[in-house]
């Protein structure tokens, strides 16, 4: 095969770009492990299954402050990011950049839909491969178009809940913000049993997010975020080009107001007693707060990649995300084979603090494996197939392969 008309080779890569990826796509895991181990209205409203109190509750606190919406906000910026870098390469090997964009976005599709309805409803692959599409358009549009335009969209589905927070009779989502005993017993009974059983509940959930949950919100969150992400990549923030005191400045900014805005926002909802009226009103703090938070990350991330170039933990948080399509994947089957009937059924009956351990062991397999299987091998193995489906070619996977 020609290197003319081939992937990015890993020598060419943008370390903290790879070092960015590897953080948000761990990161993201010590939320997902909320809805892999318990009933999936925990992500919304804490209270309504499992100890919240104790070690417990500080488990939760921290979660939903440092990492709830911030590291899916940065791994979702690195893809609106990653569709520049993508498109421009493929130019400049004299590809169909639209052509190979829409092609690598629709098998991102597939490979979604199979996550989603064999594996696990909280797929994120769908929205982004369909969200993609759309930005890919606009990647050659000035980055401060880009940037305001994302911005834009990201007030729709903010504007959409408060409006309904504002009309909404709170009677109206009290079922949804606190489930009946029953309802939340038969998800847990339906987790705690086989892979067939696990369908009554994974393909309308999996079906609901991506209709009305992805038209109401994630469509406009998604694809917002990559475009902010696109400007981001023009502006050198996602490839360590800015000053150091550029990025301590945005970690100082970031920190401060992010912080500040989520902090509220617990306050808010713990002083209303956690009630429906509350509901649709709270979550616009963390909503908000998660960018400049993200902001914050991405400068520590930028500075760490300076300080420590080629460091142990700077190697091995670039594999990681250098295999990041690989990882969430295994993410998910590591914790379903923990959590769900078909594995050990554990499902409902680890406290927080004990997901949290679930959540290190996952690391522990993950960040090691990575660092392995790429000493040899050019590509995680999703990642491998994904260009081979993307290309239409047969790409080198191990290193010392002939390429032609």
């Amino acid at each position: 095969m020609s290197s003319e008309t081939g992937p990015t080779p890993p020598s060419d890569r943008i370390v903290g770009l790879d070092v960015l990826r590897g953080v948000a796509l761990l990161g993201i895991l010590l939320v997902n492990v909320r809805v892999f181990s318990m009933p999936s209205v925990v992500l919304t409203n804490p209270t309504t299954y499992g100890d919240l109190t104790g070690a417990n509750y500080w488990v939760w606190f921290v979660g939903h402050v440092f990492g709830q919406q911030k590291f899916l906000t940065i791994f979702t910026l690195l893809f609106g990011g990653g569709v520049v870098l993508f498109t421009r390469s493929a130019e400049k090997r004299g590809r169909s950049a639209v052509d190979v964009h829409v092609r690598r976005s629709v098998w991102l599709v597939v490979a979604g839909l199979a996550h989603a309805y064999l594996l696990w409803y909280g797929d994120i692959l769908v929205a982004y491969g369909i969200c993609a599409i759309v930005v890919g358009f606009l990647r050659d549009h000035d980055a401060r178009d880009l940037a305001a335009f994302g911005l834009a969209l990201l007030a729709v589905p903010s504007l959409l809940e408060v409006a309904s927070g504002l009309t909404t009779d709170p009677a109206a989502i009290a079922d949804s913000w606190r489930p009946a005993e029953a309802v939340l017993r038969s998800e847990i009974e339906t987790y705690r049993s086989g892979w067939l059983a696990q369908l009554d509940h994974r393909v309308p959930t999996a079906f609901q997010r991506q209709t009305s949950g992805f038209f109401g919100y994630s469509a406009w969150r998604v694809t917002g975020s990559m475009l902010l992400g696109m400007a981001l990549f023009e502006w050198g923030v996602l490839t360590n080009d800015r000053s150091s005191r550029f990025y301590r400045r945005l970690i100082g900014v970031g920190a401060v107001s992010g912080l500040a805005a989520i902090l509220a926002g617990v306050w808010y909802i713990e002083a209303n007693d956690w009630a429906a009226g509350a509901a649709l009103f709270w979550r616009q703090f963390n909503y908000w707060g998660s960018f400049p938070l993200a902001g914050a990350y991405i400068g520590i991330v930028m500075l760490f990649c300076r300080w420590r170039p080629a460091g142990l933990a700077t190697r091995a948080l670039a594999a990681v995300g250098r295999t990041a399509f690989s990882n969430y994947i295994l993410q998910t089957v590591l914790a379903t084979s923990i959590f769900y009937g078909h594995g050990l059924g554990l499902f409902g009956r680890l406290t927080r603090v004990e997901a949290l351990g679930v959540v290190l062991l996952i690391w522990a397999i993950q960040i090691p494996l990575s660092v392995l299987w790429l000493r040899y091998f050019r590509f995680g193995p999703l990642e491998w197939l994904w260009r081979v489906l993307t290309y239409g070619e047969l790409q080198p996977l191990r290193y010392g392969r002939r390429e032609d």
